[in-house]
């Protein structure tokens, strides 16, 4: 193995190994702290639920991770965050970094969530969404993480004993020495971790250059680009195809747990395509059967079509209900929920599965008890199609509720018609 990495949720780990992938890294995801034989891969990816979790749990778990991966032989770690930073004054990025730090003995870790192709960019350690400060953009109403100060640098601060610096665009422009040379005087002045500005991916090349000997990194996908190159010109990457998966065939579900912007519109753009079912959190709170009755619906509609399945709301809607249930047990109850149709209609045939949301997506393949992934082709930047690694495969797309655009269900499900012809 030559990068072990530990991502906060499971549609970051598949966004990280679709970056991996496509700079020719194989990758393989495991889906919470594994305890058998590690994986044969370039890249071995443990996905976590630890995102929005109490932090001390969110630390022992990625230690746990770290383990693990150290036990494969890694000679370089990563930590995957969403590039929207999500998190709050109190984690997880910050105590699980520090964490990662102490347990490496390592003095020093940059931080960048930067994806520029997903239009998330820094400048002068703040950052922006859709060319949006961050506090500015619709991050701002996150059910669960809202996040309300753009400077990345503060947000850090907040989650961390240690300082925190920044190393600037006018660094970063330069390339890979300036910035090496910019993470030695930081390290001399005892900052612990540094926010760095990026805004094309040409920055992360350079980053991604300059940090070649560090033993960890920490930030979103979009950073992860630059480090296969620095595995290829030690000749150490396999040749190869990096995203070949199985055939699979099945029928096609969507289940949609998300309600960010990109994910609502993504819904409504479906529905005018194919039938769809509106799972409800305050039903799923009176009535016990409101998942049986979604089962009951989808099973005869199941075929050659997708049927969307979906708790998708807009922000006056999400309010209304956590003020009702209260924000965690809302999110408990829909995500437990669409684990147990997902189990449901898998054993009714369906298995090509489009699944949006961090948390939804933990609870699906929670459920269906998955333990790992093959990683495949890119549908939208950021998601890609994988494959579990059981006997009878199920393709699953696991998207973060900000990523994609408009059509991106059913562009999902074309992109994975090639497939059908591989062996």
């Amino acid at each position: 193995m030559l990068l072990g990495c530990i991502a906060d949720d499971f549609t970051g780990a598949t966004d990280l190994a679709n970056t991996l992938v496509r700079q020719g890294m194989s990758t393989v995801v495991l889906l919470g702290v594994p305890s058998g034989r590690v994986p044969e891969a370039d890249a071995v990816i443990v996905a976590l639920k630890s995102r929005s979790i109490p932090a001390a749990d969110a630390v022992r778990l990625s230690l746990s991770a770290l383990d693990f991966l150290k036990r494969g032989g890694a000679r370089q770690y990563y930590f995957k965050y969403c590039s929207t930073f999500d998190s709050t004054d109190a984690g997880n990025i910050g105590p699980v970094a520090d964490a990662l730090l102490a347990a490496l003995g390592e003095p020093f870790a940059i931080a960048c969530p930067a994806f520029p192709t997903n239009k998330r960019t820094i400048y002068q350690g703040n950052l922006f969404v859709d060319e949006q400060p961050l506090a500015e953009s619709s991050m701002r109403d996150h059910p669960l993480n809202p996040m309300t100060d753009s400077s990345l640098v503060r947000v850090l601060q907040r989650q961390t004993q240690g300082k925190v610096g920044l190393i600037p665009y006018s660094v970063v422009e330069q390339g890979a020495a300036a910035i090496q040379v910019e993470i030695k005087k930081l390290m001399a002045a005892g900052v612990r971790h540094a926010i760095v500005d990026a805004i094309n991916d040409q920055h992360l090349l350079a980053i991604g250059a300059a940090c070649a000997d560090m033993k960890l990194l920490t930030g979103g996908s979009g950073l992860a680009l630059g480090l296969p190159d620095n595995f290829r010109t030690q000749n150490l990457l396999k040749t190869g195809t990096a995203n070949a998966l199985p055939k699979i065939g099945g029928h096609a579900l969507v289940l949609s747990g998300s309600c960010s912007a990109a994910t609502q519109r993504q819904v409504a753009a479906l529905q005018r395509e194919c039938e769809s079912y509106a799972l409800d959190a305050l039903a799923l709170s009176r009535d016990p059967a409101t998942v049986g009755k979604a089962v009951e619906w989808a099973r005869p509609r199941l075929g050659k079509q997708p049927v969307l399945i979906y708790s998708t709301a807009a922000p006056k809607q999400i309010a209304e209900v956590q003020s009702s249930l209260g924000r965690e047990r809302a999110g408990t109850m829909v995500e437990n929920a669409m684990g147990e149709i997902a189990k449901e209609l898998v054993a009714a045939g369906a298995r090509r599965l489009v699944i949006a949301g961090g948390e939804t997506s933990g609870a699906v393949v929670t459920a269906l008890g998955i333990s790992g992934l093959r990683v495949g082709p890119e549908i939208d930047p950021g998601v890609p199609w994988t494959a579990s690694i059981d006997a009878e495969p199920v393709a699953l797309a696991l998207k973060s509720g900000n990523f994609g655009g408009d059509d991106f269900f059913a562009k999902a499900f074309k992109a994975l018609e090639p497939q059908a012809n591989r062996i």
